[in-house]
């Protein structure tokens, strides 16, 4: 199926509980793998305005994921510290290594960039700077609770 990133729309939104929803203010994703009908995995075009950021620092329990930089020099945020990164260049995180990981747009120019993800169910993550856990639900929606799990 081809399909032009054009004609997708755009999610400014986050599943994210309210208080942290400014953080990611100015990220717009539009869901490519949706699009195609993707079952297995997700593909997002995610473009960041400068002084956005991709997702509170986070790692899955199950699920992999992988950017690769199209347009513009985002910091990416792990455990080991920052680093920038230029189109071209691609970062990968396995499942279950609590390394966590984030793309920060410190930049004045937008960020563009693919994030592939694959959809194994049970999948859980962690956020190391946050009091927050993304869970699953009991009919299969993601939930957020805090570390000591009191639901948001």
């Amino acid at each position: 199926m081809i399909i032009n990133p054009e004609n997708i729309p755009g999610r400014t939104t986050s599943i994210y509980p309210d208080k942290f929803q400014h953080l990611v203010a100015g990220r717009v994703k539009k869901a490519l793998g949706n699009a195609a009908g993707l079952k297995n995995y997700g593909v997002n075009l995610v473009t960041l305005a400068p002084g956005s950021c991709s997702a509170l620092r986070h790692w899955h329990t199950r699920q992999d994921e992988f950017i690769y930089i199209i347009e513009g020099e985002p910091t990416l945020v792990t455990n080991a510290g920052e680093q920038i990164l230029t189109p071209g260049m691609m970062a990968g995180f396995p499942a279950g290594e609590e390394d966590g990981h984030q793309l920060v747009n410190r930049s004045e120019k937008i960020v563009i960039y693919l994030e592939i993800g694959d959809r194994t169910p049970d999948d859980e993550g962690y956020y190391p700077d946050d009091d927050l856990v993304a869970k699953v639900g009991v009919n299969g929606e993601r939930i957020f609770t805090t570390k000591d799990g009191t639901l948001y």
